[in-house]
Order: structure tokens, then sequence, then C-alpha cells
């Protein structure tokens, strides 16, 4: 009998531009598992074919005349969710506005070469194709509309929540004393599901906070600066030889891998390239963690796809600290968390508005008993 042909995800290409709509629809079309049904030349356009034509994936430009790429995706995600790739320039502004359609419920981003043209774009192909292949398969989670509302209505600095101070003896006296560090790996999903926990972290947080996303350099210093809107916690970019502090919360820059040293200072490395397949690499950061802060060390795993940072929650498990996994209902992809479980590497699965009080649990009851100059 013959082989059935492989089945083809169906694909909405969102383009001002009629030439990169061509462009994205050549790539596609060439693949033997995508299939472009229809092309929107603004907002208003994907919108319509988001209900009319319901396909499997969405791309979705950003700067387009009428209704632009941010609002479509919050109409979409909010009223008919389909799962959306941004594809979009990598410039300051580019960069912003993606990291807000990924915090409005987009997947995935790609970003456009600095020229666009053809020839630029099939250098970005694989990594297009990879990524429209994975959205289609999401099964999207949430909408929208909490979020859409949140940034609609974001001061520039968020109240901490009223709640009793957080609070240990060195707070006051200066004296040296160990405190915990928390590492939050994510990947596919990670800027709005860490967006929705930052709230929880406040500004006397007795804890080190390291996040560690896969993204870009291009992104990372834009994605610091719209995380610091969400949460009264101090947020920053990682520096080399920086000293780890508790109350603030570092991320990673994109295309480095960041490693705590013995003496506790923050190490960072853009010269060695993709370590299994994943910069920066989680796994890194925290078994660098595990071995600086043993048992005082909390690792959360959230949604993403592959494998990385299964070894280094391992290794924080075993060194005595807590790691926590994101759920596969509340995941974007399931694949991180699912991968660090199968290792045996995960204390607690938990719902992602669970793992913040879980953290702050730990962190409080650390923070009781760390004797003061033990480190």
């Amino acid at each position: 009998m013959p082989t059935p042909a492989p089945k083809k995800f169906r694909v909405l290409v969102v383009d001002d531009s009629a030439f990169m709509r061509k462009v994205l629809e050549t790539i596609f079309n060439a693949d033997e598992h995508l299939q472009v049904v229809g092309h929107a030349k603004d907002g208003r356009e994907a919108v319509a074919l988001a209900e009319s034509l319901k396909p499997d994936v969405i791309t979705m430009d950003i700067n387009m005349p009428h209704v632009d790429g941010l609002q479509a995706t919050a109409e979409i995600m909010t009223t008919n969710p389909r799962p959306i790739v941004v594809v979009s320039s990598e410039s300051r502004e580019g960069a912003a506005s993606t990291l807000r359609a990924l915090e409005l419920g987009a997947i995935e981003f790609v970003a456009k070469p600095s020229s666009g043209i053809d020839l630029d774009m099939q250098s970005v192909r694989e990594e297009l194709l990879r990524k429209v292949r994975m959205a289609a398969k999401v099964r999207v989670v949430r909408t929208a509309s909490r979020v859409a509302s949140t940034l609609r209505n974001a001061p520039t600095t968020i109240a901490a929540p009223q709640r009793a101070p957080i609070s240990t003896p060195a707070a006051s006296s200066g004296l040296d004393q160990r405190f915990p560090v928390v590492v939050l790996a994510a990947s596919t999903g990670g800027p709005a599901t860490v967006m929705r926990m930052a709230p929880g972290f406040t500004s006397d947080f007795p804890a080190a906070v390291i996040l560690v996303q896969h993204m870009p350099a291009a992104f990372t210093t834009q994605y610091t600066a719209q995380l610091a809107e969400f949460t009264s916690i101090r947020v920053k970019e990682a520096e080399p030889n920086e000293p780890l502090l508790p109350g603030v919360f570092y991320v990673c820059p994109g295309g480095q891998h960041l490693r705590v040293t013995p003496t506790g200072r923050m190490q960072l490395d853009g010269t060695s390239g993709r370590i299994n397949g994943y910069l920066p690499n989680i796994d890194v950061t925290m078994e660098s963690v595990a071995s600086y802060a043993g048992a005082m060390s909390i690792g959360a795993i959230l949604t993403g796809m592959g494998n990385d940072g299964a070894v280094g929650c391992q290794a924080i498990k075993r060194a005595g600290g807590l790691v926590l996994a994101q759920n596969e209902e509340t995941c974007v992809i399931f694949g991180m968390p699912s991968e660090a479980i199968k290792l045996g590497a995960v204390n607690e699965t938990l719902g992602i508005d669970d793992i913040y009080p879980a953290i702050e649990k730990r962190v409080i009851s650390i923070s009781r008993v760390a004797p003061v100059g033990a480190r």
C-alpha cells in the first residue's frame, strides 16, 4: 500500500508586505508538513481570516496599517485562540513589540534579518520552519484578556502585594548571611509565564532570583525593562563578576551562559557557543547554583521545548534544594518540565499560579534558619 501523505498544518500568513507574504508562502509550501491557506495584509484581515479559515498556526507581522500585530494578537487570543508565531524585526523597537505579543499569548517568534530580503530570509528558514511546525501542534490553553488588561493599565511601578514584610536579621544588621538562590528556567511560552509570576516577588524578597530564558541577545535588555514594570523587586540584566545579592531579580543576557562562582559572583560566557544545542544553557546555571547554594537552591522549570534544565534540576535536588515543575495543564509546551520529571529531578509539579507561593514558602523557611556568617 502507498504511504499516506503526511498531515499538512494549515498556515495563515500575516504581513503588510506583498513581497514578504510571497517569500513566506514559498518557504512554507516547500515543506511537506505545512500549507499556506490564506494571507492577510493587516491585523483587521488577520482577525477575520483567523475566524473563517481556522488555521492551525498564524505567522504575525507587528508593524502593519489599520490594526497592528499587537492588536490582532490580543483580539485573536481573546476571542478565537490560535497558535501565533511572530515574524518581526529584531531592532530595539521590534524586540519591544515582539515581547508584548508574547505576553499577549503568541507562542514563539522569529526575528527577520535586518534587510528582510529573500536571500536573508533563507538564513532563518530552518528556525522558521521548526518553530511554525512546533506551534501548529500546540493546544492553546489560555487567552490574552488578563494580560492585555494588565498591559493597558500597567503603571511604571507596580505596588508590592499587601502582606507582612519578609525580613531577615541581616537586612537590618548588614552582617554576612547565607541566602537562598532561585533559578527560573523557561523557553517557549516563558515570557508571558514569567510575567504572570513576577508581581509576587517583592523588594524585600530575601533571595536572589536568576531567570534563564531562551532568548537572543537583542531581546533580553528590552525584556528586563518590561519585566520590571510588573514587580517591585529590582530587575536587571546580570553583569560579569557581579556579586549575587538577595532582593534582586537577575536576567541572564541573551547569547551568554551564566554561572555562579564559588565566591557568589556571576560569570558570563559568550564565547562557548551553544552547549547541548542551547544558548543560554539552563543546566550550566542550575549546576553552578547547586554547587554554590546547596540546600538553599531552588529551581523552577517552566514551559519550554526540549530537555534543557533537566540535568540542572537533578543537581539542585541532589544538593538538597527544592525543584518545582510547571504542570502540563498550564504549560504552552510541556517539554522541559516533562524531561525533568522523567529524570526524577522534581519535588513537586504545580500549576503556574501555585509556583511562586511554593517558592516563597521555601525561601521564608530557609531565611529563618540561615546562620549568620556561614558563607
